[in-house]
């Protein structure tokens, strides 16, 4: 486990041993770092995280805050909705598609609320999650790309401040959370394809910095677009060889 994701955690038990409720300010960094026996950069990163999650967020010169927490994916009142569709998916792969076909309707929405309603932090989030997947790709980590990949649109889709879409969001991530990890891995494997989502990923987050909703919604589209093709290909090409390596061998010899 990365130093970080260890102190998010324990950041997270810290919480809830010293009973702090939504609202409830942290507290400050120096002690944070003394209790948790890390480096203050280290506590930030964890910060960052938890504030991704949606469990923190922090206020420009006022400290950081608890925020009321989702429901855990099992607590859902709509989970019944969502276990039969995780089955549809691990019995017929085929279903990915109609998920990144959902992902189209709502990310178009997410992008353009984003860009018209992010604040100064969301906009901070949202570039410290490009940044995240354009490091993790020059280490050549595929998982971590994947990872910091799907951080960012849910980034964007808190950025929306649309609680529905938002919940949407993390249902279909949620839903898809392995299948999603894979077909993001297998793409930062192939180099050039490396190059057009960074520049995908990009295009869309200048889009939102510079609050141009109509640019972040086609930008996004076009990525989820090129994301979908990618997938088909790669799921064609493996069905392919498969299907050349059952064929028996073949000999010149009578």
């Amino acid at each position: 486990m990365r130093l970080s994701d260890r102190l998010a955690e324990q950041l997270r038990s810290l919480i809830d041993e010293q009973g702090l409720r939504p609202g409830d300010r942290l507290p400050a960094e120096r002690r944070l770092a003394e209790a948790l026996g890390a480096s203050r950069p280290s506590v930030r990163e964890a910060i960052r995280q938890l504030a991704s999650q949606g469990l923190l967020r922090s206020r420009q010169g006022g400290g950081t805050y608890v925020q009321a927490r989702e429901p855990a994916a099992d607590d859902w009142p709509d989970r019944h909705l969502v276990r039969p569709l995780d089955e549809l998916v691990s019995d017929d792969p085929e279903y990915r598609y109609d998920v990144l076909e959902a992902r189209h309707a709502l990310e178009g929405g997410t992008a353009w609320h984003a860009a018209l309603r992010a604040t100064a932090e969301d906009r901070r989030a949202i570039q410290r999650c490009f940044e995240d997947i354009v490091r993790f790709q020059s280490s050549g980590d595929p998982a971590l790309s994947a990872r910091a990949d799907a951080r960012f649109h849910l980034a964007i889709a808190e950025a929306s401040h649309n609680a529905v879409l938002l919940q949407m969001m993390r249902g279909v991530f949620e839903l898809l959370r392995s299948t999603v990890t894979e077909n993001r891995q297998r793409m930062y494997l192939i180099q050039h394809t490396q190059d057009q989502l960074t520049a995908q990923h990009q295009a869309l987050m200048e889009a939102i910095l510079r609050g141009d909703a109509e640019a972040a919604r086609t930008t996004v589209w076009r990525h989820l677009e090129f994301v979908h093709g990618s997938v088909r290909k790669l799921d064609e090409d493996e069905a392919r060889r498969a299907r050349s390596s059952r064929l028996p061998p073949f000999s010149l010899t009578s």
